[in-house]
């Protein structure tokens, strides 16, 4: 029976671990966590700007 415990214990995952900071979307369509932003893909295209990012191009 211990044998069986062992190996059938839930694993850890991370895909809805992570948050965005401005919206509470979890994971999903792209997080930025770089640089310590913590931000989803539309929230950072949004605000870049007052981040100090520049658009090249």
């Amino acid at each position: 029976m211990i044998k069986f415990k062992k190996y059938n214990t839930p694993k850890t995952r991370s895909c809805g671990r992570k948050k965005c900071t401005m919206c509470g979307r979890t994971g999903v369509g792209g997080m930025i966590n770089s640089y310590g932003l913590k931000l989803c893909r539309c929230c950072f295209r949004a605000n870049a700007k007052e981040l100090g990012f520049k658009k090249y191009s």
